[in-house]
C-alpha cells in the first residue's frame, strides 16, 4: 500500500459526527497522516486511526445506579455482574448463564396496600360537604 499523501480519502472516527466516516489527508508526518478533516462535517482533527475515544463514565453515578439497581430488584443486579464477567469462550459463558438462572429468585415485593377504598372516600368528601352548608 502505498504512503497518504495530502488529499486523499481515509475513513477515521469524527469527533464531532461521533462516526467512523470519510475524511480528507489534511497534514502528514513520517509518512502518516498527522491530521484529516471530515468530508461530512467538515471539521478538523488528528487521525485516531478509526478508533473511539473511551466512554466518560463516571465512576459516581454507575455506583450510585448500581446502588438503586440493587433495592429495586436483587436478582437484575446479579445477572448484569454476570453478564459483564462473560468469558469470551461461548461454553463457559452459557454455563455462567446457567448457573445465574438456577439461584433462587428473590421474594416479589407487595405493593403498598391501598389506604382507603374508593366509596370510602366519596362518603368523607360528601359528609363532609354537608357539615359545611
Amino acid at each position: 500500500m502505498r504512503e497518504p499523501r495530502l488529499g486523499d480519502d481515509i475513513d477515521d472516527y469524527c469527533v464531532r459526527c461521533k462516526r467512523i466516516m470519510n475524511h480528507s489527508v489534511v497534514s502528514v508526518i513520517n509518512a502518516e497522516p498527522a491530521k484529516v478533516r471530515c468530508r461530512i462535517c467538515h471539521s478538523d482533527h488528528d487521525f485516531r486511526h478509526e478508533q473511539a475515544p473511551p466512554p466518560k463514565v463516571d465512576a459516581r453515578k454507575q455506583a450510585l445506579f448500581n446502588e438503586v439497581l440493587k433495592k429495586a430488584n436483587p436478582l437484575a443486579t446479579e445477572v448484569v455482574e454476570a453478564i459483564e464477567e462473560l468469558p469470551a469462550d461461548p461454553p463457559e459463558a452459557e454455563a455462567v448463564v446457567a448457573a445465574v438462572a438456577e439461584k433462587p429468585k428473590a421474594k416479589a415485593v407487595a405493593p403498598p396496600a391501598a389506604v382507603e377504598p374508593k366509596a370510602k372516600t366519596t362518603a368523607k368528601v360528601k359528609a363532609k360537604a354537608k357539615a359545611h352548608k
